[in-house]
């Protein structure tokens, strides 16, 4: 190559980055992904688009690389939980703690702890759960109801700002699920 075409040694080349606007692809509820409206069936490309997926501030949803950026629709979460892994581990405190690991529909694990929290949004008429857990920031999985029903399963009573509340323990941090029912309630 001559040498006129190569930048001076320890030049940074920037380059800008070109918007690609809306592109055609959507995340359904259930986690599968669409382009165009037809379901991408190559789990290995749907997994390398949701290593570019980005959050952005105002709640939209981004596949970003290094050359170009598109915005994509996600009807609820980019990632459904479908898999619990409980244990009993060492967090670092030399008291053995439980840690709960989560499987995403795309294989990736992640563990429940402060940076990765466990929120359970309840409907206020229904009081339906809606659980999620933080994968990535600003990324989250709703957790599936089965999933779901397993950490019910391990919930316990703990206090919270003077109120009795359900909840699981990750790595230390307690994660509230919902409000311990009062007898009246019990009782309807």
């Amino acid at each position: 190559m001559p040498r006129g075409c190569m930048p001076p040694a320890g030049t940074v080349l920037a380059r800008a980055r070109q918007e690609c606007g809306d592109y055609a692809i959507r995340i359904g509820r259930d986690g599968t992904w669409y382009y165009k409206g037809s379901a991408i069936q190559r789990k290995p490309l749907v997994c390398l688009f949701s290593s570019v997926l980005k959050r952005g501030d105002d709640g939209s949803y981004w596949l970003e690389t290094p050359a170009e950026r598109g915005r994509i629709e996600v009807e609820d979460a980019p990632f459904v939980a479908v898999e619990l892994f409980w244990r009993d581990c060492d967090c670092g405190g030399g008291v053995p703690q439980q840690c709960l690991t989560f499987r995403t529909n795309l294989d990736e694990m992640v563990t429940a702890d402060a940076a990765h929290p466990i929120r359970v949004q309840l409907c206020p008429t229904t009081r339906e759960p809606r659980p999620y857990i933080t994968v990535r920031p600003g990324l989250e999985a709703r957790i599936s109801r089965a999933v779901f029903y397993e950490l019910v399963a391990l919930a316990e009573s703990e206090m919270l700002e003077g109120r009795e509340v359900l909840g699981v323990w990750s790595e230390g941090t307690f994660f509230p699920i919902d409000e311990v029912p009062t007898l009246d309630m019990a009782a309807d």
